[in-house]
């Protein structure tokens, strides 16, 4: 029981920060953060990706030598769980969990499940490939999912802005 506490305990926190991310993305010079404000149409389309609500009525992100980065977050089970995006020629560069508040799922934070992410674009709203669960990690991978897809569709919203 104490081993299992334990475990679960050392799965919650700071993976790494906003800053470390955006440094790591943008070689130690991270450009100005940039908002979408998410009303009308834009604003259903987030919802339908996510299937829910989402909380805010601005997102940011940050946008230097054709690639972005975002920041967001989407509720695992119960907590949210913070998420850095990258891309590049409307394909995710990489994905990272960079918070995690859940007890159970914390598993999506490895390279080796966050590698099949890798490369990928969307088709239509969706994700144009499968991506492979955790067993006992399905809501925390159904997060990532849905913050990959909500990255690539926002991706392609600021550049035909």
């Amino acid at each position: 029981m104490v081993i299992l506490l334990a475990s679960s305990l050392h799965a919650r926190g700071v993976y790494q920060t906003d800053k470390d991310f955006l440094d790591e993305v943008f070689d130690n010079a991270p450009p100005k953060s940039k908002k979408i404000m998410l009303v009308g149409k834009l604003r259903k389309s987030v919802e339908k990706i996510l299937e829910h609500p989402y909380g805010s009525l601005r997102i940011r992100y940050w946008k230097k030598d054709g690639r972005t980065a975002w920041i967001l977050q989407e509720i695992g089970k119960v907590e949210p769980i913070t998420f850095g995006v990258e891309i590049k020629d409307n394909q995710i560069q990489d994905i990272k969990v960079l918070e995690f508040r859940e007890i159970r799922g914390w598993e999506v934070r490895y390279p080796a499940f966050r590698k099949q992410f890798e490369g990928a674009s969307l088709d239509g709203m969706k994700l144009n490939r499968e991506v492979d669960g955790i067993s006992g990690a399905t809501l925390s991978v159904w997060a990532m999912t849905s913050i990959a897809e909500l990255s690539l569709f926002l991706d392609q919203y600021v550049k035909n802005k």
